[in-house]
């Protein structure tokens, strides 16, 4: 991905983040990501949410929390094929913890180690499940402001519900890292050059989901076999035979032409702010908006180094720095 800023622009600015010497090739920065991160895990209370349509989700909170608190409350989306484990999510998870913040993770539909009730999954462009969880926030604690960060996928899930939602938005300030604005480019991004390494990981566990979900469905609604799951060669073809039919969508095309992010930019009213780098190896240069394409509320940070969810800064290996961390936190804070 070889991006330029373009036009000088109030709300298009380039990130502070600086890649250390020996950390400036994309694919060390998102691999490094996770196996430089801290690994214990922050403890957290878990929760079953019940869904309109018979479904449930897992929230994971960090605190236990009474009614009348006022705190800020922090709802972090993981993205495709994540959980509460994915190192990107410790890492923050870890970062509110010492600011003495609350925070809850929601896991997509399958997502937390268990298939969900239903054949369908979730999807890039899925914002009902976010929407009902904020409403069922706003009655349980009236009082906490709400703020909310999704990566990669949670990222453009976010990005989309905060358009849908305009000024009707129960979020006070919004964080997208690395969403992939722009879906069927950056479907056709992965499946080309070394990029290939990360969907094929990203697929072998989507796979492994959707033949729990075959033999858990004996009467499933698409016409799917095991034998067809197994052989699913892209995340493009993944998503023109589950993904697409299985939410309603009439194939790979409409289902990304429906669900990227970047339309919904400039209806978005709250402060949102959007962090890509330019060496990302999961995203292509579709994904980034023109100034004509950000609401004034949108800040668009780019940055030349960072790889997907990487930013790892540190002037020695054994003493990292987690730059997006501190990132989000300040940003949401100016503003909940």
């Amino acid at each position: 991905m070889q991006a330029q800023l373009g036009p000088a622009s109030h709300h298009l600015h380039a990130t502070s983040f600086s890649a250390p010497w020996w950390l400036r090739n994309a694919h060390l920065q998102t691999i490094f990501a996770k196996y430089l991160s801290p690994k214990q895990q922050v403890p957290t209370y878990p929760e079953m949410l019940a869904l309109p349509d018979g479904d449930e989700l897992q929230l994971n909170w960090t605190e236990q929390l009474p009614a009348t608190e006022q705190r800020p409350l922090l709802v972090i989306l993981h993205g495709l094929a994540g959980d509460l484990h994915s190192h990107y999510i410790q890492g923050l998870l870890a970062e509110v913890t010492r600011r003495k913040l609350p925070a809850v993770v929601m896991h997509f539909r399958g997502c937390h180690g268990q298939p969900n009730k239903l054949p369908r999954a979730y999807h890039s462009g899925d914002t009902a499940d976010i929407g009902y969880l904020l409403s069922q926030l706003q009655q349980r604690f009236p009082a906490m402001p709400l703020t909310a960060v999704g990566f990669s996928l949670g990222g453009n899930v976010l990005v989309k519900y905060c358009g849908e939602q305009a000024s009707a938005n129960p979020l006070r300030a919004a964080v997208a890292i690395c969403p992939p604005l722009d879906l069927a480019a950056c479907a056709k991004r992965i499946n080309q050059g070394l990029s290939k390494i990360y969907q094929r990981y990203l697929l072998e566990r989507l796979k492994r989901q959707t033949l729990a979900k075959l033999a858990q469905f004996p009467d499933f609604p698409l016409q799917l076999t095991p034998a067809q799951v197994r052989q699913f060669n892209s995340i493009a073809e993944f998503d023109q035979h589950y993904t697409a039919p299985i939410h309603g969508f009439r194939d790979a095309a409409d289902y990304y032409q429906r669900a990227s992010g970047k339309a919904w930019l400039t209806a978005i009213t709250i402060p949102t702010l959007i962090i890509h780098a330019s060496d990302d190896p999961f995203l292509s240069d579709a994904v980034i908006p023109s100034p004509a394409e950000l609401s004034p509320q949108v800040e668009y940070r780019l940055s030349r180094h960072g790889g997907h969810v990487g930013f790892v800064g540190g002037k020695h290996p054994f003493r990292t720095e987690f730059w997006l961390n501190q990132q989000i936190c300040d940003y949401l804070q100016q503003w909940a």
